[in-house]
């Protein structure tokens, strides 16, 4: 069953639930409303009648049968009930349906009620003891067949009914133009969804001259994610390329040595030497290349989170460079509780892209700090080398982007090492910044909230 279908039919049970109800109630209190009143009313006469049969107590059967007549219901008929059971008299109307009325036992006690009689019509019945001319207490029963009140009933009954069906129309016609209201989007987004994944498209849904509902959050979301997964694909396309680019110049260099090996290796020692060293040289290369590239798909999954000592980390990490690099490596700290939440092996690996970055690229010293400023720690590196351009600066951190694709190559950069540098501090809801200058060199700020 499509939406709209249950939209319509929803709409429209709920609103003839909702007449049921309200015309049901309205039709059973209108009903007791009118035949308490038709009670209160033979009540009356039933006393007005007892009241002149008090007035007159030498009065004779024949006069009393003419005062019973006197009082008759219009609809009804009085019986004169005795205490052996018997009726004195039964006078009644012409029509013989007014006699369906079950027969009344001698009673004592006054009371009124609505009973159904053979025909399906309600009877007011009013009994009432009364003391007769012969001195004697009987019963006096008067009933009324409620003959009006059950016209009107029926009249109310249809007038409920085609009442009814008359506001059912407008409330069909507005459930089918609220589905249309909130299905239309639903379509549109449907549709370009479809054709989207048909046709290979980015297509966004037009947004303009729309109301600020619900819907439009749903399509404005939608257009969002469109935008994010063209912004993915598009990068997954551009690291595909780069990697691909990577990897063929180096397979082409070995591959290049290779036949010149076959051709004149034997014959020329030097060039023997030569080429298994270019063919070692972008072995690692290509080794280097593969294993960054995992590292960022690795670095995406959760990794274990604990306190991790940032200051003692930074100093192994500085300890080790200064034994395999005979570099000036100067590092300073400005307290000794220096905790983080993170993974001690992921903070090592940026720790150690920023240090051997600030040795690719630059020739002189390089200073590296640790301090903690109130809820944060800040690890810095700076080296004085050729510095990065301002216009550069917000790519660097972007999957093989090189600022200088020459001087990288000769150095062995990818353009990775700071993409993955970048995606762990983001994990590790830090922030990795640079700031540089052409010709004074670069410093590398990570910061990093201390651990709670």
């Amino acid at each position: 069953m499509k939406l709209r279908t249950k939209i319509q039919l929803f709409s429209s049970l709920f609103m003839l639930v909702l007449i049921l109800l309200v015309n049901t109630s309205i039709y059973f209190l209108f009903y007791k409303t009118a035949a308490d009143s038709e009670l209160d009313q033979l009540t009356l006469q039933a006393d007005a009648f007892t009241e002149t049969l008090a007035e007159n107590p030498e009065i004779t059967n024949e006069e009393a049968s003419d005062l019973v007549k006197a009082y008759l219901p219009t609809n009804g008929m009085i019986r004169v009930i005795q205490e052996d059971g018997s009726k004195i008299m039964e006078p009644a109307r012409a029509e013989e349906y007014y006699r369906s009325l079950p027969e009344a036992d001698y009673t004592t006690v006054e009371s009124n009620r609505i009973v159904s009689g053979q025909n399906g019509m309600d009877i007011a019945v009013i009994t009432k003891p009364v003391i007769w001319n012969t001195g004697e207490i009987v019963t006096i029963q008067i009933s009324d067949h409620l003959v009006q009140l059950e016209e009107t009933m029926n009249a109310l009954f249809y007038v409920f009914v085609i009442a009814g069906a008359i506001m059912l129309v407008p409330v069909v016609i507005a459930g089918a133009v609220l589905s249309r209201f909130l299905l239309n989007p639903i379509q549109k987004l449907i549709h370009t969804m479809k054709d989207n994944t048909k046709h290979a498209k980015w297509e966004k849904i037009n947004l303009e001259n729309r109301s600020r509902d619900e819907l439009y959050e749903m399509e404005k979301t939608f257009n969002e994610m469109i935008d994010y997964l063209r912004d993915n694909f598009e990068k997954q396309e551009i690291f595909v390329s780069n990697a691909s680019h990577e990897l063929k110049t180096p397979i082409q260099i070995v591959k290049s040595y290779a036949q010149l090996l076959e051709r004149r290796g034997d014959e020329n020692p030097e060039l023997l030497k030569e080429s298994i060293e270019a063919i070692d040289s972008e072995a690692d290369r290509m080794k280097k290349l593969v294993e960054q590239m995992l590292l960022l798909a690795k670095n995406k999954q959760s990794a274990t989170m604990k306190q991790v000592d940032l200051g003692t980390l930074s100093e192994e990490t500085i300890t080790t460079f200064r034994r395999a690099y005979s570099r000036e490596l100067y590092f300073q700290k400005n307290a000794e509780d220096l905790l983080v939440q993170g993974n001690r092996d992921q903070l090592e690996q940026v720790i150690y892209i920023l240090i051997e970055n600030a040795i690719k690229y630059s020739s002189d010293k390089i200073n590296v700090s640790l301090s903690k400023i109130n809820n944060d720690i800040f690890f810095q590196v700076r080296d004085y080398g050729d510095g990065i351009p301002e216009e550069e600066q917000e790519r660097i951190f972007d999957r093989f982007y090189r600022v200088d694709k020459a001087r990288s190559r000769d150095t062995g950069g990818t353009g990775l090492g700071l993409a993955i540098a970048n995606i762990i501090t983001e994990e590790h809801s830090g922030e990795l910044t640079v700031s540089s200058k052409p010709g004074q060199g670069s410093t590398f700020t990570l910061r990093l909230p201390v651990a709670g």
